[in-house]
């Protein structure tokens, strides 16, 4: 049998295919680019372990940690939708409508939190499907869709929690906030699953088929229907299982805040969008891996973290996070000009 030639699409590296299938070796800029995240990283501990003494501590990695548990858990969902050239901004206030259906359940309904936690995940799994449906069976502009969708969930949010924060949780909701020592370094088992969901994920893109189909419907969609990919139901999938990762980022929320707030999660999609674009994934969709994603959102953490230690205000740090997002798309689409 004939050897298969790689696919539109395919994840960043793989060689293709010659006449006769002998494969012929390719350097993948990608793999290049992703050393660029990964030095900004570093170059970013560097510069402010030489502003704050306390960068350093202990302590002060384990809150790092802690904060990018759940932007970076909202990341894998997003980096999903935006390798297929979609966009989420639905992703913060999808997440807070799961955690207050969680947490009322459970508390104020006497649901099992097994339950509660499971029809919390499953809610958020409806806000992927509704933005799936739409952008599929219409032909919706993602970010219309996913804009509208986002004050839907805002709004169903607070009107569910009567404007309400509800504390009084069962512990197995805030188990994976509970941290273990490593050294001196407090680690909590939350940060253990978003570790755990970055790599099945990274698998799952790079090793199978569904994986390279995502590449796929971001690079070239009309040659992906071609080739027999079911890109409707495609689509749709990416939607979906970004929403239950949205439900599990849920959770990790609930863990970390012993709470169900109903005003969390409105300005997380700019946080996750950034992540994902410092990562080196690309708007315009076809190209990104975990690993980059992985790296954008601890460079917001660590950025984040070092303003707060240098004493500068919120508002400042909201115009370098928007100056960084400017920098990573622009240097995106100077590279995609020259390829």
């Amino acid at each position: 049998m004939a050897t298969e030639p790689q696919t539109a699409g395919a994840p960043p590296g793989t060689p293709a295919p010659a006449a006769g299938g002998r494969k012929i070796p390719k350097v993948s800029g990608d793999r290049v680019a992703q050393l660029g995240p990964l030095f900004a990283l570093l170059l970013a501990c560097v510069f402010f372990t030489t502003q704050s003494d306390q960068f350093l501590d202990p302590t002060n990695f384990s809150l790092i940690i802690q904060q990018v548990m759940v932007i970076g858990t909202l990341a894998i969902g997003q980096t999903l939708i935006i390798l297929t050239a979609g966009i989420d901004l639905s992703c913060g206030t999808a997440m807070a409508l799961g955690s207050i259906v969680m947490t009322k359940l459970a508390v104020d309904s006497g649901v099992a939190p097994v339950i509660a936690i499971l029809l919390g995940i499953i809610t958020c799994a409806v806000v992927g499907f509704v933005n799936g449906g739409l952008v599929v069976g219409l032909s919706l502009p993602p970010f219309i869709v996913t804009l509208g969708t986002f004050s839907i969930c805002l709004a169903l949010t607070h009107i569910y929690s009567k404007d309400e924060t509800i504390s009084g949780l069962p512990s197995a909701m805030t188990k994976l906030g509970e941290s273990f020592k490593i050294g001196d370094t407090a680690v909590t088992y939350g940060s253990l699953v978003t570790l755990a969901l970055f790599a099945v994920f990274w698998f799952i893109l790079t090793q199978t088929t569904w994986g390279r189909r995502v590449y796929a419907l971001g690079d070239n969609p009309e040659a992906t229907r071609l080739m027999g990919v079911p890109v409707r139901k495609q689509l749709l999938m990416v939607y979906v299982v970004a929403g239950v990762i949205y439900g599990i980022a849920a959770l990790l929320l609930i863990a970390r805040t012993n709470v169900g707030d109903p005003n969390a999660g409105q300005t997380d999609n700019l946080d996750v969008i950034t992540a994902v674009v410092l990562g080196g994934t690309s708007l315009f969709g076809g190209r990104g891996t975990m690993i980059g994603t992985l790296i954008g959102a601890l460079i917001i953490g660590v950025v984040r973290n070092g303003l707060v230690l240098m004493g500068v205000a919120s508002t400042y740090q909201i115009l370098i996070t928007g100056i960084l997002v400017i920098l990573a798309v622009s240097v995106d689409q100077i590279a995609r000009k020259r390829a």
